[in-house]
């Protein structure tokens, strides 16, 4: 008899900033071990990446299929992203357009209007973040806390600050 069903993969789509904080910390194949979620990236957020090690890890991430590439195709989704590129860059406007059009998560750092934007459109509870992506890995058992604490402090060498402390100060009880 087969056990229970794994839930739906919930798609996320991911923005540059993500893509870039996790190469920085050389976590990049995170993104294949996070249930429930499957993580795709727009062509417009793959092209905005300039540095050659950046560019090189996110295509080597979408050709090992655990980030997978897409495109704005559908009128509503081009229409939408006409629309938010008059008011944000093309990567986040390809992101909240994908994941407008197609019920779909978004994983940004991104604050200020592009947050707002997101849970006008979306919701909340819609928005992962780098700090999230973290936490949710460590309670897979993916990555200690200690590891995620060394990502952080990793990261604010690169100027990319979360307000907390510790991991562990922001785990469920």
């Amino acid at each position: 008899m087969p056990g229970p069903s794994p839930p739906p993969a919930r798609v996320v789509v991911t923005d540059t900033n993500i893509l870039i904080n996790l190469t920085h910390i050389g976590q990049l194949d995170l993104l294949a071990k996070l249930p429930p979620y499957s993580f795709v990236v727009p062509e417009q957020v793959v092209n905005e990446v300039k540095d050659p090690d950046q560019a090189g890890a996110i295509h080597a991430a979408i050709s090992s299929g655990f980030l997978q590439e897409v495109q704005l195709t559908a009128i509503q989704e081009l229409a939408i992203y006409a629309e938010l590129i008059q008011i944000m860059g093309i990567g986040e406007a390809a992101c909240l357009s994908l994941a407008q059009c197609r019920g779909s998560l978004i994983a940004s750092d991104e604050k200020r209007k592009f947050y707002r934007e997101t849970v006008t459109r979306l919701g909340s509870g819609q928005l992962l973040n780098t700090a999230g992506i973290l936490l949710h890995a460590i309670k897979l058992g993916v990555i200690t806390v200690e590891n995620a604490d060394q990502a952080k402090s990793l990261l604010e060498l690169r100027k990319f600050k979360m307000n907390f402390r510790s991991f562990r100060d922001i785990l469920p009880k």
